[in-house]
């Protein structure tokens, strides 16, 4: 064989690899390089730059590298702040994972510093890799205080790449091809998102050989799970809520509520959920099935009777969401809470755009711009507006320490959603006591939504009140 040395060079989120010794390589790498005609040498994704360059290592294979376009920093803390015994198991399980691992810690527990310290022990060019704006200047404003010194944005209209950035999934997916080779650490932020057929060539065309994935609920499907943990890498520490309750983070309470429909309402919804459950049955749909929403859709779209039967799910579930008892009972709830910062969560922005007007209080929701956003989590944080309504925007990654009552409107059968919204309120405060009320339309599809969404050990190693019906 010639001895002529492996060449690798980044070249648009992927690798490109001459004089590759293929029969020396594992069956594992090989499995994932391909041949490239149009250039003459072989290519693979950026992401396997680490496995690669080991495998060479190990082989005893001379390479030159000309993938990567960074060089180590000089980082130093500049807080007093040291980490919690958890996080520093954290911090430990993932060195031992070759800093390529997947961390689950919930939220309000300092999954920010345990990235900090990562950043500081490696002292490498480093990407933050996060979900929203909000989250973009949050992480950006934590960096600058823990390494006093300019942080890069990009996204959100910032185009600013420094040796430290943060950036959003988004952005780090239409900028990867151009800058994937020059960070040696990436840190994922709600990780979960990663698996998306998008979000995760953010991942795959950059050739970071250090990986930390941050989530507070990494519950997936097999086959996501199977993407984080080949772009990031196994799980390798889980901290659960149930373990830092009382010290970590504050103690908590959960409390279900179930409310009777106002009688023109139950006739109505009864009404409605029959035309739909009448279709769902005649057509034979099975919505345990992968693509069991998708034939419903279909179907409402090929079908003579489509329009009314969707018209008619529509209105149960707008029914069961919000009805005039649910509303009622969240006011009873504010007044009863008056002097705490509360957070109504809500399923979907038309419930939530109703309880803002029904009581004149401020509604947070993708469509808020971000200078009114900003404006008005400072205030909420202030005290000026004691309460704050939300549809999806506040489930993860906001910081909302003063929150201490969660008020569920209405939500999906998620249980990622439902663990995240309890996550709002129980960042630790003097004397703090958490408490989150789940309200259900009591007699409709809510209960069953309900009784899936509480699976989950926060949930079921916590006794919780349930209350009666009420109207």
């Amino acid at each position: 064989m010639s001895n002529t040395p492996v060449n690798i060079a980044f070249d648009a989120g992927t690798l490109l690899l001459e004089n590759l010794p293929l029969e020396k390589l594992p069956v594992s790498l090989l499995r994932q390089i391909k041949y490239d005609e149009r250039v003459s040498c072989h290519r693979c994704m950026a992401y396997l730059y680490a496995p690669l360059v080991l495998a060479l290592r190990e082989c005893n294979a001379a390479y030159k590298d000309e993938a990567k376009n960074f060089a180590p920093l000089k980082l130093k803390l500049k807080t007093e702040f040291s980490p919690r015994p958890h996080q520093q198991q954290a911090l430990e399980r993932w060195k031992e994972s070759q800093c390529r691992a997947l961390t689950a810690l919930p939220t309000g527990s300092g999954k920010t510093f345990l990235a900090v310290q990562a950043i500081n022990y490696l002292q490498r060019p480093t990407l933050i890799v996060v979900p929203t704006i909000d989250l973009l200047q949050q992480w950006t404003s934590v960096l600058e205080k823990f390494f006093n010194t300019k942080i890069g944005m990009l996204g959100g209209g910032s185009r600013d790449i420094r040796d430290i950035t943060v950036t959003t999934y988004d952005s780090a997916v239409i900028n990867m091809e151009f800058m994937g080779n020059r960070f040696a650490f990436i840190v994922f932020d709600e990780c979960h998102h990663l698996p998306g057929a998008v979000n995760r060539t953010a991942a795959s065309m950059s050739l970071a050989p250090y990986r930390l994935g941050l989530t507070a609920t990494p519950e997936l499907e097999y086959e996501s799970e199977q993407i984080v943990s080949e772009l990031i890498g196994p799980l390798c520490c889980q901290i659960h809520i149930d373990e830092l309750e009382g010290e970590i983070l504050a103690p908590y309470e959960t409390r279900q509520l179930k409310v009777d429909l106002d009688e023109d309402e139950a006739i109505a919804y009864t009404s409605n959920r029959q035309i739909y459950l009448d279709f769902v049955k005649r057509n034979g749909i099975n919505f345990q099935r992968s693509d069991g929403w998708m034939q419903f859709l279909g179907l409402c779209a090929r079908m003579p009777d489509g329009r009314k039967v969707f018209n008619a799910f529509l209105e149960q579930k707008r029914i069961g969401r919000s009805g005039r008892a649910k509303i009622r009972k969240v006011w009873e709830l504010i007044t009863s809470h008056q002097g705490e910062r509360i957070i109504i969560f809500t399923a979907d922005n038309k419930t939530a755009y109703l309880l803002g007007r029904k009581f004149m209080m401020p509604v947070l929701t993708h469509h808020t711009k971000v200078n009114e956003r900003k404006e008005m989590l400072d205030f909420f944080r202030s005290g000026k507006y004691p309460v704050l309504i939300s549809s999806k925007v506040l489930n993860e990654g906001v910081d909302v320490p003063e929150a201490s009552v969660g008020i569920i409107v209405s939500g999906s059968g998620s249980i990622r959603e439902h663990v995240q919204r309890l996550g709002r309120i129980l960042r630790a405060g003097d004397e703090k006591q958490a408490l989150l009320y789940e309200l259900i339309s009591a007699g409709t599809s809510e209960e069953s939504v309900s009784q899936r969404r509480r699976e989950h050990r926060a949930y079921k190693t916590k006794s919780f009140r349930r209350f009666g019906r009420r109207r």
